[in-house]
């Protein structure tokens, strides 16, 4: 897992504040929790909670986590599976996932799958759940601790890879040479200072013709506040970037947003991390060179069959699962194996 290089210590107080109200609690399952269904198999209530609700990215882990639900359910084996999922409303809201967790632990789920937003402060609510009996799988961004003692498995994007790839597809981009920006996500986020450091090692090692203005600033939670420090970015370095990394959804569109208001979309090469529709729709377009994609699907359900097959006693292969990671760039993006990741088909799992 990476370090942090400096501790945390906001979310380590909420959570110690929000811990309160469930000293000396229950732990035993609460009604609704493991049972038996009519057809006298053992049911799992498993609870999924991601780092927020509103990027397609977690709109895409929702659905796998529905596949894996449904492909258990129907296999029988003496299981049924209902997966809850909830997530905090705002991806920086460290307080408000670690009252979900515990949450979740005082209803007595049988397991839990959880996207920590902060790779510290979310640790002693996993070590809680195990305390309580309750496994834990970590998906999408690492933790702090031991997998295989703290939780059971990590299943998730190679995510110094995805930097590794952006920084390449960007100095292909730039023919090796120029001056380009990396806006950062958000501190304690493990996921994305992995992509970070993924993406500045290699651009110093492969392209140590591109000069790098700024990498020390986060675009934060949502792609508002992204929007806003981009904007200073490039009123700032407007005559001189070339070329601009971003390691998330957020951070991607907000600075596509900023680099239109300003009338340097698709002058400036910019090269961003996972997909949405507007983010394909620009990289149509020729103002996006390329993004790195995920298979959050593929994430989404791993996690959640991983966490099944531990409860029922499966020996697992691996406990670090990586779901792989790939460049999509307008020459490519149209191949059936491009759409399914930057346009999958939610429906058959979550509907409308």
């Amino acid at each position: 897992m990476l370090s942090m290089t400096r501790r945390i210590q906001l979310p380590i107080l909420l959570y110690a504040l929000s811990s309160l109200p469930f000293a000396g609690c229950d732990r035993n399952p609460a009604p609704g929790g493991s049972g038996t269904a009519p057809d006298g198999a053992k049911r799992l209530r498993i609870a999924v909670i991601p780092k927020g609700t509103t990027h397609e990215f977690w709109k895409s882990i929702h659905a796998g986590a529905v596949k894996a639900e449904r492909e258990i359910n129907a296999e029988g084996g003496g299981v049924t599976v209902q997966v809850e999922w909830k997530g905090p409303q705002k991806e920086d809201d460290r307080s408000q996932q670690i009252q979900v967790v515990q949450n979740f632990i005082a209803a007595g789920v049988q397991g839990i799958v959880l996207a920590p937003l902060d790779d510290r402060a979310l640790l002693n609510p996993v070590r809680d759940a195990g305390k309580a009996g309750i496994p834990v799988v970590i998906f999408d961004s690492g933790l702090q601790g031991e997998v295989g003692k703290d939780f059971v498995a990590y299943v998730s994007t190679d995510n110094y890879k995805g930097g590794v790839l952006g920084a390449k597809r960007l100095g292909e981009a730039l023919g090796g040479k120029g001056k380009a920006i990396l806006l950062r996500y958000a501190e304690g986020s493990a996921s994305t200072m992995e992509r970070e450091q993924g993406f500045l090692d290699t651009l110093k090692k492969e392209h140590p013709g591109i000069e790098l203005l700024s990498s020390d600033l986060y675009g934060g939670a949502t792609t508002e506040t992204s929007y806003k420090t981009s904007q200073n970015l490039l009123t700032r370095f407007r005559d001189q970037v070339e070329g601009i990394f971003t390691p998330n959804e957020s951070t991607s569109f907000g600075m596509l947003r900023a680099l239109k208001d300003a009338g340097l979309a698709g002058k400036v090469k910019l090269v961003g991390f996972d997909a949405s529709e507007a983010l394909v729709k620009a990289m149509k377009e020729g103002e996006i060179q390329g993004l790195v994609l995920q298979n959050p699907i593929r994430m989404g359900y791993l996690g959640v069959k991983t966490l099944v097959d531990h409860v029922r006693g499966k020996p697992l292969a691996e406990r670090t699962i990586d779901t792989g990671a790939v460049i999509v760039t307008p020459e490519n993006m149209d191949t059936p194996e491009m759409r399914a990741l930057h346009t999958p088909d939610l429906t058959e799992w979550l509907g409308r």
